[in-house]
């Protein structure tokens, strides 16, 4: 059942989109937006290169804390530099090596460090094994990239094994 119908609550979605589109709620209507409501789900689902499958899911809590902190420390961190000199500022990219290999944890990689203020992903390589990431105060690039290895690689591929 799972195969034909992957997503109820999608379908569902389906045909009343199809309906309010319309506006028209005739019998043949109806039925189109059925067809629809049961085909568009099941061919998103193909296009889908990976599932994301959940591992330990105390992780996620623990990561969630993590990155709320990092986010305030950040924030506090990054308006100093501001108002600061300008001259202290040292902006820089890095290459940090993946060892995920889940997209699913990757993309979450990318969004935590674009979401924790003072870094940015810029780029992910075609081999997806290395994220390209601009700091805002760039002091010691090698102490930066085991930090989020540390602080958030590990917990993601304890997530998405």
């Amino acid at each position: 059942m799972k195969r034909l119908l992957p997503s109820l609550p999608l379908s569902v979605a389906v045909l009343v989109l199809w309906l309010l589109l319309v506006a028209d709620f005739s019998p043949g209507q109806i039925a189109i937006g059925a067809i629809l409501g049961l085909l568009l789900p099941w061919l998103a689902g193909m296009l889908e290169p990976e599932r994301a499958n959940f591992g330990r899911t105390i992780a996620i809590l623990q990561l969630t804390r993590r990155v709320l902190w990092d986010m305030l420390l950040s924030n506090i961190e990054v308006a100093r530099r501001i108002l600061g000199p300008e001259r202290v500022l040292t902006p820089g990219f890095i290459w940090i090596p993946l060892e995920l290999t889940n997209i699913h944890g990757i993309t979450a990689l990318a969004s935590i460090i674009t979401l924790t203020p003072g870094t940015v992903s810029a780029e992910l390589d075609a081999d997806r094994r290395h994220l390209l990431v601009h700091c805002f105060n760039l002091k010691d690039p090698e102490a930066q990239v085991a930090e989020i290895k540390s602080r958030y690689e590990t917990l993601l591929q304890e997530i998405f094994p």
